[in-house]
Order: structure tokens, then sequence, then C-alpha cells
């Protein structure tokens, strides 16, 4: 006789895990959050006492193949805070503050050694970004995934005023570039990382590849409303992930105008360099592929710089002026 459970999923296990981990998601809560998690829905009560025009602003991302990593070494406590701050760190883009975050994990059979710490990361994330985890799903499905495998994305909600919205439209030549500093290759690019390092390297360099993407949701805002000036000098702002310099940078650039990125004012953190040296990577392709030591490009007024840079100093976070704005073809330059 056929049952459900029999075919792979264990509703009753998962009811269980659901339970369980509860206590720990409510750590995230703040009191706009009306719903526990289990519901069919969760809510959330926006105040809009703050706001004369709020605009929301959403973004769904996932971690990638950056988890082939963490199932080969079984480390699973950080790519969670990878799921969240792909998501917040785009948002963030746009001027918006992170209100909440729900999660989808995805896995052949449930695991309770793999799951408890996916969701530790998940809180994690959500604690530095100032953020709810307020819900989500835990899909069980045999028949998709190789066991031990599973796959993480996430969804999440900000708040912007209206008038305050960051699109990159007063970019003028002569602006300056501000990079800050990554925490390593965050979440791109492992596609291209496990072609480079055979099996036993990639557990070799594990504890770097998997060290988990900046969230930079505290600093980003603090520079944006701690004064009025830090707030008009800010321009626009690109978040460095998938198609990293040239496909990032770009998106915010009005027409007429180029960003020209010159990398040797930084230090590119040796893995990048082990990689592109491993593998013969040709330096635009790294350029296109990877973050190479920056997470964030802020694009300012250049009278900014020393109040800007001081402000992430107060967060411990190292930046360069990496380049400048110049008249061109709506294209990233890299020099």
């Amino acid at each position: 006789m056929l049952s459900y459970k029999k075919a792979g999923v264990d509703i009753k296990k998962a009811g269980l895990f659901k339970k369980r981990i509860a206590s720990e998601v409510k750590k995230t809560f703040s009191k706009e959050v009306l719903a526990a998690v289990g519901g069919f829905g969760s809510l959330f009560s926006f105040s809009k006492k703050e706001f004369k025009e709020p605009v929301l602003v959403s973004s769904a991302d996932g971690v990638g193949t950056k988890l082939k990593i963490a199932v080969l070494v079984n480390k699973h406590d950080t790519v969670g805070i990878d799921c969240v701050a792909m998501n917040v760190n785009d948002i963030l883009c746009t001027g918006a503050r992170p209100l909440f975050f729900l999660d989808y994990i995805s896995f052949a059979k449930l695991n309770q050694k793999i799951l408890p710490g996916v969701i530790k990361g998940l809180n994690q994330g959500c604690l530095q970004a100032g953020c709810s985890l307020i819900g989500g799903e835990t899909a069980q499905m045999p028949d998709m995934y190789n066991q031990g495998e599973y796959d993480l994305a996430g969804f999440c909600v900000g708040v912007v005023e209206k008038k305050r919205i960051i699109s990159g439209c007063r970019i003028e030549a002569g602006d300056a570039l501000i990079g800050i500093e990554s925490n390593g290759l965050h979440s791109n690019g492992f596609s291209l990382v496990r072609k480079v390092f055979s099996r036993r390297e990639l557990k070799r360099y594990a504890l770097e590849l998997l060290k988990p993407t900046r969230i930079y949701a505290k600093p980003i805002l603090s520079l944006l409303y701690a004064t009025r000036s830090t707030l008009n000098a800010t321009k626009a702002i690109a978040h460095i992930t998938g198609g990293a310099f040239y496909d990032k940078i770009d998106r915010v650039l009005p027409a007429g105008l180029n960003a020209r990125v010159y990398k040797n004012s930084w230090v590119a953190p040796a893995i990048f360099r082990l990689i592109q040296n491993k593998g013969e990577i040709p330096e635009r392709e790294m350029y296109h592929t990877f973050n190479m030591g920056i997470g964030m490009v802020l694009i300012i007024n250049p009278k900014s710089i020393p109040k800007v840079k001081g402000e992430l100093i107060k967060f411990k976070l190292k930046s360069w002026e990496i380049g400048k704005i110049v008249k061109g073809r709506k294209e990233v330059e890299i020099v």
C-alpha cells in the first residue's frame, strides 16, 4: 500500500521541524510582524507614519552553486546569510530599508543535520540586515535532488520614500566611484570556481570559498540617512554580483556617460588571483564574473568622498576611490 511517506515525503517530520525552528525565527521579528511562522500567509503591519509616499521595493534571488561547496564539506551555517544578503543588498541599491524576508528551501529528504544550520544562517542574515524572517517554504522533492543536496532562495521586501529613491538619474561626468570591500567571493562565479579547482582543492579552500556574503544594510542606511548632505551625495549604488563590474555598474548609468574603473586602485584578495592563475582566466573575464574584492560601488559627488569614507569607517569597512564617471556610451571601462 502506497503512502506519501513511502513516496519520499514525510509531512509529520517536516511539521515537527517547523515547530522546532519557530522560536529561533521569532528572534528576528520586529514589532510590525503580526503572525507566527506556519500560517497560510505571514502578516506585516506597515506603519506609514514614517513616510509620506512610501514605495515598496522587492527582490528574489538564491545562493546558486555555492551550495555545492557547502554540501561537499558539510558546512551549512553560512549559506543562509548569503541568501539574505543577495536580496537585501539588491534593494539597498534603491535606497530602500529592508522590512521582511521569506525563504524557500527545497531538498530530496528532510535532513535534521543540514537544515538547522541553514536556518541559523537565515536568522543571522536577517539580524544583520535588520529585517524579519516572517515565513517561507520547505519543499520535499525526492525525485529532484540527490540525497544531501538542496536549493536555497529567498524573497525580500523593503521600503523607501518616493522622493529619496536612488536611481542614478543625477549622475554626471566627474562623479567618483567608491568601492566598498567584499567578504571574498560572496555568491557568484562558483560554477567557474568548481571548474578551476579539483574536488580536493575545493575542500582545501572551502573556508575561504564559503565566507558569507557581506550584508551592507546598516552601513549603507547609516550613510544615506546620517545627514542630508551624505544622502544627496549618493547618486547611485551598484551591488557587484552576477556579471560583476561590467553588467552591474552599467545598470545605473545614464545615457552618454561611462564608468571608468581603475583596477590598480585597490588590491584584489589572493583567492581571486589564485582562481585566475589556476584557471588561466583572462582579466576581462575575471572582472565580468567576480567582485574582485569590491562588494558594492557608490557613485557620489567627489566633494563628499571624505564624509562617505568616514561613515564607512565607523562600520570597520575599507573603501577606495576606484574610478570616475566620464563621457561615453553607457559602458564600463576597466583600465
